[in-house]
């Protein structure tokens, strides 16, 4: 299927803003215990809500008033090198479309409300966001050598998509790819998933699936806890530069 390479406000359906709807209060009634605070406050500082699908020009305005970061529209998931080459100029790769009502629980790539409400919220938070630009800067550097590209993909899946962060002891969730799945904000922090204290070189070093519920996640202390494990990342990264 063809899909828009940029957002038309007025092309979408009455079945989107249902979908939108249905997804938001779905996820919104399992996050408001669960997820980051700094999420939580994010979600109320770029106007998300559940009547109402964003709208990219004014989250982009609200984005760059706080982090200078911002969305840009692709038609599927990203090749490798654009996703990062975007992310080195603060930009984050979104869909603008929106999965049937039919998909609500299952989709095979990812739609607006997995880029848009898993990720935009903490594009907010300066540490968050220098972690993902530093990410987009190794990736770009190394693009020819596959085993530093595989490590800063698992850095990417076990932190920007399925991380965790303590807040006044309790385990919150943060990645994106838990807030926008129902079955995966469940999961994340029930007895049934092992959770494990942030360290860099086990991340790197760990290997993951994307078709099961995860079996492990990484437990970060803070965001500015992330953006600080960059030099550690890069000097674990040497060893692999040819």
């Amino acid at each position: 299927m063809k899909r828009p390479t940029e957002q038309i406000y007025g092309n979408y359906s009455p079945e989107d803003f249902l979908v939108w709807k249905t997804l938001y209060n779905r996820q919104m009634a399992i996050l408001e215990k669960s997820a980051a605070n700094d999420y939580l406050n994010a979600i109320q500082q770029i106007n998300f809500s559940a009547d109402r699908i964003p709208d990219f020009m004014e989250v982009n305005k609200l984005l760059a008033a706080r982090t200078n970061w911002g969305l840009t529209t692709v038609p599927n998931i990203s090749p490798v090198k654009e996703f990062f080459e975007f992310l080195t100029k603060k930009k984050f790769t979104a869909t603008c479309w929106l999965r049937t009502m039919a998909q609500m629980d299952y989709l095979e790539e990812p739609d607006m409300f997995h880029d848009v409400f898993g990720h935009a919220p903490l594009l907010t938070n300066q540490s968050y966001c220098d972690f993902f630009k530093e990410l987009g800067e190794m990736a770009m550097q190394h693009l020819d050598n596959d085993e530093i590209i595989t490590m800063v993909g698992r850095l990417y899946w076990f932190t920007i998509e399925f991380g965790l962060i303590q807040e006044g002891g309790q385990t919150k969730v943060f990645g994106a790819g838990i807030m926008s799945s129902n079955s995966e904000s469940h999961h994340a922090l029930s007895n049934d998933s092992k959770k494990i204290s942030f360290n860099v070189k086990e991340v790197m070093h760990s290997d993951y699936r994307t078709d099961i519920l995860q079996e492990k996640y990484f437990v970060i202390d803070s965001f500015p806890q992330l953006a600080a494990s960059v030099g550690e990342i890069r000097k674990e990264l040497e060893v692999y530069i040819k």
